[in-house]
């Protein structure tokens, strides 16, 4: 039997209260607001955004997708942990990626898809400059796909797709780390890679992309690994 409209979905085009859900989780699982881990009850938010159960779990399978939820084996659905024991990993696949799809760009990339990078690049920058830091986020895995979509090669697309999407959540704490404000000489190290994928220079492509995911990289561990205790008077 099909599930009644509850009155918050009335006048309501199809599709758009799904899309209104998964925006909204997606944007506070990104932020941090649902911890990695935590409960999700499709009652609860059926009742929050007052719409029935149906576009929830529509969404919560777009999240789901994209490795930000993760449904357990007796249909319960969490916020997806984050391994923070084999966070190496993701660093090495993440790494390899940025290299390989920034080297097969400045090989195949058109001037449409550089028209494309640039665009993106100039939005990152602008989010940049006014602290929107889940705007920035969002720029950022864009770019970055848009650069492997240049590169012609749908393996390497898909999996560098997959990997922005799992490592948006560790890029919060990484622009929390700079008060929300990325500091220009991080902000950009795009358009030397953009310039270099211009410029066609393969090697100097991979340079740069490697140093790029090197400075992400160890500033998140440097992070990860910070001593926030403090001193108690006993």
């Amino acid at each position: 039997m099909a599930e009644i409209p509850t009155p918050g979905e009335k006048g309501r085009r199809r599709g758009s209260g799904v899309q209104f859900v998964y925006e909204t989780l997606r944007d506070e699982i990104i932020d941090l607001g649902l911890p990695p881990g935590s409960p999700i009850d499709e009652v609860k938010l059926s009742e929050r955004f007052s719409m029935s159960r149906t576009p929830i779990r529509e969404a919560l399978v777009r999240l789901a997708s994209e490795g930000l939820v993760t449904t357990l084996p007796n249909r319960a659905s969490i916020v997806t942990p984050i391994d923070f024991l084999n966070l190496h990993t993701f660093f090495d696949a993440i790494t390899l990626m940025y290299r390989v799809t920034t080297r097969l760009a400045a090989e195949y990339r058109t001037d449409q898809d550089l028209a494309d990078i640039r665009a993106l690049q100039t939005e990152f920058a602008a989010a940049a400059t006014k602290g929107e830091v889940l705007t920035m986020i969002a720029k950022n895995a864009a770019l970055h796909t848009a650069i492997a979509q240049a590169g012609r090669n749908p393996y390497y697309e898909s999996l560098t797709s997959r990997l922005l999407n799992e490592g948006q959540r560790i890029m919060r704490p990484y622009y929390s780390s700079f008060g929300d404000r990325l500091p220009e000489r991080y902000a950009s190290e795009h358009d030397d890679i953009i310039n270099a994928i211009e410029a066609r220079d393969i090697a100097l492509s991979d340079q740069l992309a490697s140093a790029h995911a090197e400075q992400i990289v160890q500033n998140i561990r440097d992070l990860i690994s910070t001593d926030r205790r403090q001193s108690i008077d006993l």
